[in-house]
């Protein structure tokens, strides 16, 4: 991979350009940065990784191997127009936007090899999980580089394009929905009296504790669960509050209204570009 052009410089593509810079993938000169008007944020990138701004001729995007297109959904089509005339013939692309199909993508930038992603914004520390699918027109040299290029901010995960959504729902959005449940045990042990520093540390460490021992385990969560469970006792009292207050319904309501939205987008997207 030579030269990488990132379109779109909102918090997804910083992570991705963090984990890529900060791991040594591609050297932060080969890494270049555009978007529809915020000059600032560019200018911010640039300052804090190194990258390059691609410049008004647009050249770099002639001499890129691959794109990365990081926008907003509702800004792929104008992004698409915005640059279709700029690339090469060989240049691969990565979307890393919820939602919108390789079809519509192909629609934008014609037939070229393309993939589809959703890292979360855990790439920003290495630690993303990643789902991947792929055109027929990637080649093998391509899909490895892509898939080095993704493993370098986490795991990555080959699926089908519509298992996309629910990646979407599941891991994409994944680090808002346990950050959020960090603010209710937060704001639940502060109401009850415990300093707010005492509890995000305690929080922090029970969070990192349990995501370590269904890791180096390999245990089934409700084994664990259980293990923790003693009969009559604090953890049984407050899983049963869980329970009571529909605590896996919620759950699920939550991945399919996230997965739902996905498909959405998609269908909006292919709709725009028909």
């Amino acid at each position: 991979m030579k030269r990488i052009v990132f379109v779109g410089a909102g918090s997804m593509a910083e992570a991705i350009i963090a984990g890529i810079v900060n791991e040594d993938v591609i050297a932060a000169k080969d890494v270049y940065v555009t978007n529809k008007s915020d000059e600032e944020r560019l200018l911010f990138l640039q300052e804090k990784y190194g990258v390059s701004i691609v410049s008004a001729d647009r050249r770099e995007l002639n001499e890129a191997n691959l794109i990365i297109l990081a926008t907003k959904p509702k800004d792929i089509h104008q992004a698409m127009a915005d640059i279709i005339h700029h690339l090469n013939d060989r240049a691969a692309v990565l979307s890393v936007i919820a939602g919108v199909s390789i079809s519509t993508i192909e629609s934008g930038l014609g037939k070229r090899p393309i993939a589809r992603s959703m890292p979360n914004t855990s790439a920003t520390i290495g630690k993303s999980a990643t789902g991947v699918t792929m055109n027929q027109s990637v080649s093998l040299e391509m899909k490895n580089s892509i898939l080095g290029l993704l493993s370098a901010i986490g795991i990555v995960k080959e699926v089908s394009e519509d298992e996309l959504h629910l990646v979407t729902a599941l891991s994409g959005s994944g680090p808002a929905y346990i950050y959020y449940l960090v603010e209710a045990l937060e704001e639940a042990a502060i109401a009850r009296g415990l300093a707010s520093v005492t509890a995000r540390e305690l929080i922090i460490q029970t969070l990192d504790g349990a995501a370590s021992m269904l890791k180096m385990t390999g245990e089934e969560p409700h084994v664990l669960r259980k293990n923790v469970t003693s009969p009559g006792g604090t953890t049984e009292a407050g899983l049963h509050a869980l329970s009571t207050n529909s605590f896996k319904e919620t759950i699920a309501s939550c991945i399919y209204k996230a997965e739902n939205r996905s498909r959405e987008l998609g269908a909006l997207s292919d709709k725009i570009s028909t």
